[in-house]
Parts: C-alpha cells; structure tokens; sequence
C-alpha cells in the first residue's frame, strides 16, 4: 500500500535569515501575517522548521488548491520563494516515493536535478547520498528526461530535519523584502493613478506599515478617484500591505489657493499643504514618515528645487522609493502588483484640478513662503484632518486606532 503524504507549501526567505539575533521576530512576524492571510484556505497550522516556514494543508487538499494557496503567499512581503510539496517519513524508500509524485506534478521540464539537505546528523545518509539515491530513482521513473546539474528546468527539493522529511518541486519566486509590520508605520501620499500605489507597494515591502492618504478634489471634482483608490487598496490588501485610508475633501482649500496665490506656485502650496495634512494624520496614527510616488524630473513639481520647498513644510522624513525611477519601471511595477489598469482610468481629482499653465519648476523658498502667508494653513490643516474620513484594510500587522488624536 502507497503511503498518503500531507501537502505542504514551503515557504522560502533571504533577507530575513541575514538579521542575526533578531531573525525570530522577523519570522514570527511573516508566520503571523501568513497565518492570518490564509485564514479562508484549507491549511492545518504553520509552522517555523530550520530557515523556512511550512504551510501544512488540510488533508484531501488538491494540487489546484496547493498552486492557489502558493500564488497568494508569493506576493506576501517576506517571502522569497514558496514551494508546494509534500510531508513524509524519513525513509529513503518512501522519500523517493514522495519525490517521484512531486516531480510528476511538475509541467512541461525535460531536465532536473535533486537537490537534498541534512539538518541533523541522525538520519544517517548525508546529502550527496541522498541526491545520488533519490536521483537515481526518479532516472528510471522518468527515462525520457534528463538529469542537469546547471540550468536545469526543475529542482527536486528533499529536507531532512528532526521529526520528518520535506519533499518539493514546484517553486515559484516571491517578492522578497521583510515582513509588513517589522519596520513601523508610514503615511502614504494616494493617487488613483500609477505611481503612489507602487511606492506605497515598495515600503510594505521594506517591512513598513502604510496608511494611505488620498486627496479628492470634492466637492469642485466628483468622488470618482476615492472610488478607484478603493480598487487599488483592495488589491494591495490581499498581501496585506496596506492598513487604511483616509479621503480628504481637498477641492475648497485648491479654490481658495488658486485664488489667492500666483498660479506660477499653485502646485507648489498644493503640495505643502498635502504633505502638512498627512503628517498631521500621521501623528494621530503614531506613523514615523511620510511617503509619495515622486521620481525626480518627471513632472514639474518633482524638480529638485521644488521637492525642497516642499519638504521645508513638515519636519517628518519624507521617503521616496521611486526617486531614481524611471516611468518604464515604475509601470512595470504596477503591472506585475496588479494596480496598473486601475490606475489607467481617467478620473478627475485634485491633481488636474486648478492647474496652471505654467507651472514653477525651480521654486525659491522665501517666494513661497511669502505666498503662503495669506493662507490659513494651520486651520486648514487641522480641519480637513478632523474630517478626513477612512476606511480599514486587511493588514494583520495593523492594530487598529481611532481616527482622532490621543
């Protein structure tokens, strides 16, 4: 009688296995959001085991199922690659078993290699015997293909540690980092268009907590942007990289600043008192930074003078992981997140609302700040943070707070 193996995904880190004293709670972080990730997936328990984290599935789970569950951990943040495979004993018989039935579920390869590690010396065939055993028998399992120590079109994973084996060979590659929750909270700048989800996308990525914070050009705009935004933090959601967002009713102060300001530096007040708001939400969210989709010299108010008015108007950091970015990329980007054909869709909102002709590129600070003067920008910044309204996302890392301050 075959013996019945429990499926398993692997999961893979790098980044993680580098941080010396403090790599357990960088696991446990990535266990924690995994677990809560797939709470809707058939799988028992996950487990730390020897550098890698297993995902041991319900029994009667389906390769289908296994692939699925593999597709959502690969996006999680923390992960570098995720195998599917199976649980078995420390057998060399039935390793081989368990291996013949991995390899068989691969598609489309014509060469392989095994690839087997020892974690503990009690088990007493070492790695190189194991490759030459288990290699060896998938040879007359499958006398068609072709054994490549390099370049070869799949790897056959056998791991031996204390209790069990671990036997795989479908891998696909994640998107590596650390995981959402290890580095703090930020507040992302929101568009609906293509770069700020990408940004935020990349600090998730580095282990920061986002919050967004959307600027709607209501009520001088209608509400269609806060509508994509909310497609685009679903999407962010489902690796849990993103906590909340607020809306913020921008199009009144825009009117006022249009008004009153010369259109030369509307763009640039624009900017400060965004960036002013959201560091004001984000001392209500205990967040450390602030974070936007700029890339240098891609738009006018991206110039290297006119960040540095900008940022003269907060005393957070301001981060930007798309400054040596091209816009090639950074679609890229999009497309592989999946946030690119959202973003695609025109909506007005309150970056084309009240734009001038000609836009400061080189931006002097005292003008600006002479031109901000006649402006009630404390006031401003204190209202539309209190009337900001929000909504909450599926981040396991994100302890929920109240929208007003503490």
């Amino acid at each position: 009688m075959e013996p019945s193996f429990q499926r398993i995904c692997l999961v893979h880190y790098h980044e993680i296995g580098l941080k010396g004293h403090n790599r357990s709670a960088f696991e446990k972080r990535l266990q924690a959001n995994l677990q809560a990730l797939l709470a809707s997936y058939p799988l028992v328990t996950i487990h730390r085991i020897s550098g890698r984290l297993c995902i041991f599935l319900k029994e009667g789970t389906t390769l289908k199922e296994s692939l699925a569950i593999a597709e959502v951990v690969r996006t999680v943040p923390g992960v570098a690659r995720v195998s599917t495979g199976f649980k078995c004993e420390r057998d060399l018989d039935i390793i081989c078993q368990a291996a013949l039935l991995a390899l068989g579920e691969c598609d489309d390869f014509e060469t392989f290699k095994v690839q087997a590690r020892r974690n503990h010396t009690d088990f007493e065939t070492n790695s190189m015997e194991m490759n030459q055993i288990v290699g060896s028998a998938l040879c007359d399992a499958f006398p068609n293909k072709r054994v490549r120590m390099k370049g070869q079109d799949v790897t056959i994973g056998v791991e031996v540690v204390q209790n069990a084996c671990y036997v795989y060979a479908r891998s696909i590659r994640g998107i590596g980092g650390l995981p959402v929750g290890s580095s703090g909270r930020v507040v992302a700048l929101l568009s609906s268009g293509i770069d700020s989800p990408v940004a935020l996308w990349h600090m998730a990525r580095r282990g920061a907590i986002p919050i967004g914070v959307h600027f709607s050009g209501r009520p001088q705009t209608s509400d269609e942007s806060e509508y994509l935004v909310d497609d685009i933090a679903q999407v962010l959601e489902q690796s849990g990289c993103i906590a909340r967002v607020y809306v913020v009713a921008f199009g009144d102060c825009q009117k006022e600043i249009a008004l009153k300001v010369p259109p030369a530096l509307r763009v640039i007040m624009y900017r400060r008192l965004m960036l002013q708001v959201a560091e004001e939400i984000a001392h209500r969210e205990h967040a450390r930074a602030l974070v936007t989709g700029e890339s240098l010299g891609q738009v006018a108010s991206q110039t290297l003078d006119n960040i540095c008015a900008t940022d003269q108007a907060v005393g957070m950091p301001v981060l930007r992981p798309l400054i040596g970015t091209d816009k090639l990329q950074i679609i890229e980007d999009a497309q592989a997140l999946g946030t690119f054909q959202i973003s695609s869709q025109e909506a007005p909102d309150c970056c084309t609302l009240f734009m001038p002709r000609s836009p400061e590129t080189h931006a002097k600070l005292p003008a600006v700040l002479e031109a901000e003067s006649q402006l009630p920008i404390d006031q401003w910044v204190q209202e539309l943070a209190a009337n900001a309204e929000y909504r909450d996302y599926h981040c396991p890392s994100y302890k929920r707070r109240s929208a007003k301050s503490n």
